[in-house]
């Protein structure tokens, strides 16, 4: 597998990078296969610098907060009127009223919704599917919106994906023995946080340690956020490999 991190900027778009987009890619059938985690605010210009975005082959959202999903408005205009033609429809992974969600968002898509170019698949916890070459399984994480963690392995390789979460010690489970565990630290721990929300560095650090994990990336790191800060904080709780990612990093598993 191959991760591109497409935008990496937690809650908004920040000005070096745009709000949540992963890419993951993988050999399938002779060629390769492109899935995306979240496509958040910002994401659809700087996702063209890696692939076409008629290549596309599956999408999961982890949840439908704006800085995780509403660049699918732009998708949705190239997947319908782009000049070459409609391609099939694409597999979208995402919670209960996703379309009816984005479609709001969108603002006029009646009286199919997005179903034209998506084929939405709802998320459920515990859900697995095969995803091309990937197997997929998804966890329900605290949140104040319905989310998930997802799990992606493909060829004795894993890669977990927190989403957004409050603390949860679910999450070492689900998380145990990933190869790269691409986790959020949104938060501080000289801050007054609110619960079931988000994770600091060191809460991500307590995680990955008792789960285990080859390699910790901290993500969704707001604007506002101290990096230094967050990365101090994680090293009070994780001694193993780790990297604050920035946009456009690429890490092979």
């Amino acid at each position: 597998m191959r991760l591109t991190i497409v935008g990496c900027s937690g809650s908004f778009p920040g000005p070096d990078s745009a709000a949540s987009c992963y890419l993951v890619e993988a050999p399938f059938e002779g060629r390769t296969f492109r899935m995306l985690l979240d496509l958040g605010s910002g994401a659809l210009g700087p996702l063209q610098d890696y692939i076409d975005l008629r290549d596309i082959d599956a999408i999961s959202l982890s949840h439908l907060h704006p800085d995780h999903c509403f660049d699918m408005s732009g998708l949705y205009v190239v997947r319908k009127y782009h000049p070459s033609g409609r391609p099939p429809r694409l597999p979208v992974y995402a919670p209960v009223g996703t379309d009816w969600q984005l479609s709001n968002a969108y603002g006029t898509t009646a009286p199919n919704g997005m179903t034209l170019p998506f084929d939405f698949r709802e998320v459920v916890d515990g859900f697995e599917t095969t995803v091309g070459p990937f197997t997929m399984r998804a966890m329900r994480t605290p949140h104040p919106v319905e989310a998930y963690a997802i799990r992606l392995e493909c060829e004795g390789r894993s890669l977990v994906y927190s989403g957004d979460t409050g603390f949860d010690p679910a999450l070492t489970r689900f998380a145990a023995g990933a190869d790269v565990f691409l986790c959020e630290a949104s938060f501080v721990e000289s801050a007054d946080n609110p619960p079931d929300l988000h994770l600091t560095g060191a809460e991500a650090g307590r995680i990955a340690t008792a789960a285990d994990v080859g390699r910790l990336l901290l993500t969704h790191i707001p604007p506002w956020t101290d990096r230094d800060e967050v990365e101090a904080d994680l090293r009070t709780e994780y001694t193993g490999d780790y990297r604050l990612v920035r946009a456009g990093d690429v890490v092979q598993l």
